[in-house]
This record gives C-alpha cells, sequence and structure tokens, in this order.
C-alpha cells in the first residue's frame, strides 16, 4: 500500500480532488508516526494495532565480505492483524 493508492482511495470516495487526496493521505500518514512516537502504540479498529518494539544491540554478518560487524540498538515498528482482518483474508 502506498500513499498514493491511499489518496486514490479517499479521492473516489469522498468525492475529493486530487491535491485535497494527496494531502489527506498525508496528513493521516503523519498522525500515525506522531501517535506512535507519542505511545509507542496505534490501534486501527477491526484492522489491527501498530507497537513500537526496541531492539538490542547484536552482531551481525557483513553478506559482501562475511566480516564480523555490531549492529547497534534501535527501535523497530511490529504489526500484529486483528482476528476480524486475518478472517477476512
Amino acid at each position: 500500500m502506498s500513499k498514493a493508492f491511499i489518496a486514490q482511495v479517499l479521492q473516489e470516495s469522498a468525492d475529493l480532488s486530487g491535491v485535497a487526496a494527496n494531502r489527506a493521505a498525508g496528513e493521516l500518514m503523519a498522525a500515525v508516526v506522531r501517535e506512535l512516537k507519542k505511545t509507542g502504540k496505534f490501534k486501527l479498529p477491526s484492522f489491527g494495532t501498530f507497537t513500537v518494539r526496541k531492539t538490542r544491540a547484536r552482531k551481525g554478518l557483513n553478506p559482501r565480505t562475511g566480516e564480523s560487524i555490531r549492529v547497534k540498538a534501535g527501535k523497530t515498528v511490529r504489526f500484529k492483524a486483528s482476528p476480524s482482518l486475518k478472517k477476512a483474508v
């Protein structure tokens, strides 16, 4: 799914201009990011939940050289589909 796809769906369903639909899609995505930064969780009922999880520092391998490298600790976003989404698909 892309921003263009979301804008197209908004344009068709809400009878918006292309510019307005693109702006609305961008604002929707920005709102999701803000909520994830603020609370670490974003839930869309009947769709699923996005959560922010911390990752630990770990050892990895450079695939080109096979050399051992250190991967820094960080954060990642996980998604868990709701039961109704799983059933629908």
